[in-house]
Formats: structure tokens, sequence, C-alpha cells
């Protein structure tokens, strides 16, 4: 297995969309769970947004929802997260994670609970005018 690799972060104006893309290690369908999680100066790790593999089925934190979009391209081994409507709130260093979830795990009430096996090193985000 390989450690997840995190690219697209930068610097975004309030309002403004970015692409996050992380290459992650080909897993079964059936217990692969892909997420991402952010953490901000002084706060700790939130759970952004998730997705199950066998079925797509995703999850978001509150927070986010309605302005972000996690994907997957299962023939590049590719999670994205589109995040639109950016605020300064959401500046943090974005993390993939990887984890062996059923779909429950992956997307029901805890989903957002940290126990992934492989974690990227993680990609800055700056929303600012």
């Amino acid at each position: 297995e390989v450690e997840p690799v995190e690219s697209g972060g930068g610097l975004v104006q309030p309002g403004g969309s970015l692409t996050l893309s992380c290459v992650v290690s080909p897993r079964s369908y059936r217990k692969d769970c892909l997420a991402w999680f952010r953490r901000s100066p002084g706060q700790e790790r939130e759970g952004v947004a998730s997705i199950f593999a066998g079925s797509g089925a995703t999850a978001y934190a509150d927070s986010v929802k309605g302005r972000f979009t996690i994907s997957r391209d299962s023939a590049k081994n590719t999670v994205y997260l589109r995040m639109d409507s950016l605020k300064p709130d959401d500046s943090a260093i974005y993390y993939c994670a990887q984890g062996v979830r059923g779909e429950a795990g992956c997307t029901g009430a805890f989903w957002a609970r940290s126990d992934f096996g492989n974690w990227g090193q993680g990609t800055q985000v700056t929303v600012s005018s």
C-alpha cells in the first residue's frame, strides 16, 4: 500500500472554488472508505466528507453541506474534494484518509471518527482576500 498523496491546495478568495485531489491505494471496493479531514490552527481535526467506494454513498459535515462535493475515480485511484463558496473559516490543512469500512461505518452517524489506517501529509487551503 501507498500513503495517500494530496494535491490542489492553495490560496483562494472568499466565495471562490478549489478542488483537492488525493491518490490512494487500489483496494476492493467492498470495504474501501475514503475521506477528507481538516485541521485549523488551535482546532481539533474534523471530518469534512467521506465516500464509500462500493456504492458511492457519501457523508458531509454540516458546515460544508451544499458547498463541498466528494467524488472518486476508481480508474485513477483518486478521490476529489470540490469546494465551492469558500469561506475564511474553511482555511485549514486538508488531509486525505483511506480505511477499511463497510458502508454504514463509512457514511453513517459515526463516519467522522478518525480511525482510518492510512493518512496523507496534508495540503494547505487558505481562504483570504
